[in-house]
């Protein structure tokens, strides 16, 4: 779905680290929290939150492993961690208003035309911060462009299960929420998810 305040880019990479937070490994995509880390990065203001609706995979899900530095950042060692490399993304995303926030802008006072064409100004210049995959060495460079051109990597038409990912952290609840993680034509939706809490924490309650 497509709302009035969407915003359409593509997002690319030569490696990347999205890390769920009860599990050392990365993720084979980003997760919607570090999605909504990368657009924070292009525009944030405390008065909105982003919502990440879709994210299409445009190239093949590869790992690269590289050397782990010790804690002292002196060597690194060969234990090393698994990265994804060479990734490329198209996403769409919109926001909502922060009706959580404490002395938020008034109803009346809300302008969504301007924060939207600021965003649009900040994703033309490659993001008001710097922009990275899952963590600072991991840089990205992100463009406009329209969701669904050019030809993506699993264009074939066939549903891929990913398996249960990470998706966001509640911060209500203080837990993290995970998705059946669906890939569809190469695409994610992650605005129509069920989440629930992975089962082995349920179990500890």
């Amino acid at each position: 779905m497509k709302f009035s305040n969407s915003i359409e880019l593509e997002i690319r990479g030569e490696r990347a680290l999205f890390r769920d937070p009860m599990r050392p490994q990365t993720l084979p995509v980003p997760s919607c929290e570090a999605l909504k880390g990368i657009l924070g990065s292009i525009y944030w203001n405390p008065d909105f939150i982003w919502v990440p609706d879709s994210l299409r995979v445009m190239e093949p899900i590869g790992y690269t492993r590289e050397g782990a530095r010790t804690s002292d950042g002196s060597r690194f060692t060969n234990a090393g961690v698994h990265c994804l490399k060479d990734v490329r993304y198209q996403l769409r995303a919109h926001f909502v208003w922060n009706e959580q926030r404490p002395g938020s802008v008034k109803l009346t006072e809300r302008d969504e035309i301007k924060h939207f064409r600021i965003a649009l100004r900040s994703l033309a210049r490659g993001g008001r911060r710097w922009v990275c995959l899952g963590r600072a060495d991991c840089p990205a460079a992100v463009r406009s462009v329209h969701f669904g051109e050019g030809a993506g990597a699993y264009d074939s038409g066939k549903a891929v299960s990913l398996g249960i990912l990470y998706h966001s952290f509640d911060y209500t609840a203080g837990e993290p929420r995970y998705f059946n993680c669906i890939m569809e034509s190469g695409v994610i939706r992650y605005s129509a998810q069920e989440l629930f809490p992975l089962p082995e924490l349920a179990n500890k309650r």
